[in-house]
């Protein structure tokens, strides 16, 4: 089974997200989704200062195998890009949840109301045995 961090929230597209002590949100994909994907070869990632709607596809990610769209589950600012990975794209494979991150996102609102929507760590979990 793929590893699950607790501390985090999960959306069902199998992203990750942390709240920063700052309140930014920092956002990558989740252990589960990077074995389905396989070997990354190539990340696209919105700029820095970019606006992005809750739900929309803001950058994608490239395997061996195919493409996949990166969907930001909340609305907000880019505040920072994860610039190793255009580089080091294979940190997504190695570190999902730590160097592979790819964006911190400064909030529409209040986070703590925006993470409320996300999954838990166990029910993250139950979604992947259904």
């Amino acid at each position: 089974m793929s590893e699950v961090k607790a501390g985090l929230y999960y959306t069902k597209d199998h992203e990750w997200v942390e709240k920063l002590p700052s309140g930014n949100l920092r956002l990558g994909i989740t252990d589960f989704a990077q074995h389905q994907l396989g070997d990354i070869v190539f990340v696209e990632l919105p700029e820095e200062g970019a606006d992005v709607a809750a739900e929309a596809s803001i950058g994608s990610i490239e395997s061996v195998k195919t493409v996949s769209d990166l969907f930001c589950p909340v609305g907000g600012t880019i505040a920072a890009v994860n610039g190793a990975l255009e580089s080091e794209p294979e940190l997504v494979n190695s570190a999902p949840y730590g160097d592979g991150w790819m964006i911190e996102i400064q909030p529409d609102g209040e986070a703590d109301a925006l993470l409320a929507g996300l999954l838990t760590p166990e029910q993250y979990e139950a979604e992947q045995q259904d």
